[in-house]
């Protein structure tokens, strides 16, 4: 043995001294370190969260159930159905003033309401920007308006939201805007930080109890550093999408779970911030830029199909943050109700009884 290590190192000392092979080494060494140091702090946070409960909940939202084919009110009461017990809710500005002046709050009273009544919880969002396409819910009558003239509009209607709701007892926390920052995707055309950190300073005035979560924008490597300080943050986790750039075909990230451990394990060290998974992606993602209504069952099932939805749901359990949103109650409905397949229905049954 020893004859054949003297040999190794002969042989590598060698090897090393060209310069091109001693970069490799270092880089190759320099990637070993931070890949065990970005393990080690995953599997830390991930041991320090196991005592805590963990919360499933969902996010819905009333327009993508009527987009779907379903009636709205119906899809809510057969998700309550299913014990959910937290929902993540919209305030889209183009619903509640659909009309210049005049709020309707009906929708959203409705909601709160049947969530009390079954001791379910609610994060409501706020802003401009929030869930689902075009993702930046800017009434038509303000669209053709400088920001000097909706800003202030905006300000009014998140004042009107966070005035009505920041009293109900099963409101647990607001969300300002929805991934702000993110520039690729929806059909927004304002990001400006300043806006951000007004929008949040507002909630902040008027509701100083309930914590403040704002959503990252993408699954980069650091944490968020500039203004404003959310009181929590969420990341959103999307497996298995479409890629219409290059391979045109079904793409899976590689990440695996103890990744977002990480991410939400160095945001605790450095910022002493809970991250919450606020976006599990648990709906189809049809290709070529499809909608869902005119993607066939098959198709759909090459993006998710029930056994994927398991395997989702135990992915967002491994990641170690204990509040998981799922992305795509609506959608689980809709495949029963509409397609006549209920097996992501009875899978999500399963998991949140």
């Amino acid at each position: 043995m020893n004859k054949y290590l003297s040999k190794f190192k002969a042989s590598f000392s060698k090897w090393i001294k060209k310069p091109f092979h001693k970069a490799i080494f270092i880089f190759f060494f320099i990637l070993l370190t931070l890949f065990t140091s970005m393990y080690g702090v995953a599997q830390w946070y991930i041991y320090s969260q196991n005592n805590k409960p963990t919360t499933l909940g969902v996010s819905f939202i009333p327009d993508y159930a009527k987009y779907l084919g379903l009636d709205p009110k119906e899809t809510y009461q057969a998700l309550l159905g299913l014990n959910i017990k937290e929902f993540r809710l919209t305030s889209y500005w183009s619903d509640i003033e659909n009309t210049k002046g005049t709020y309707d709050f009906s929708t959203l009273d409705w909601e709160f309401n049947l969530a009390k009544q079954a001791n379910a919880k609610i994060i409501l969002t706020v802003g401009l920007r929030q869930p689902r396409w075009p993702e930046c819910h800017i009434p038509s009558w303000a669209t053709n308006e400088d920001k000097s003239v909706w800003q202030p509009q905006l300000m009014n209607l998140i004042t009107s939201v966070v005035n009505r709701y920041k009293d109900y007892s099963n409101l647990v926390s607001f969300q300002v805007e929805n991934e702000y920052f993110l520039k690729g995707f929806g059909t927004c055309t304002d990001f400006s930080r300043d806006r951000l950190v007004q929008e949040y300073n507002l909630v902040k005035s008027l509701d100083p109890n309930h914590s403040i979560i704002l959503a990252r924008s993408n699954n980069a490597i650091g944490m968020p550093i500039g203004q404003p300080k959310g009181d929590e943050y969420s990341i959103s986790i999307y497996k298995r999408v479409w890629d219409k750039t290059i391979t045109h075909r079904y793409f899976e990230y590689p990440f695996p779970a103890w990744f977002y451990g990480f991410l939400a394990g160095i945001q605790e060290i450095f910022l002493g911030k809970n991250m919450i998974v606020g976006e599990l992606q648990a709906e189809a993602w049809p290709p070529n830029g499809q909608s869902i209504p005119e993607t066939s069952l098959a198709e759909q099932n090459k993006s998710l199909d029930a056994s994927r939805l398991k395997d989702r749901f135990n992915y967002g359990k491994a990641t170690g943050m204990k509040n998981i949103i799922l992305w795509g109650g609506e959608y689980w409905y809709y495949r029963e109700k509409i397609l006549n397949d209920p097996s992501l229905w009875n899978v999500a049954k399963e998991e949140y009884k």
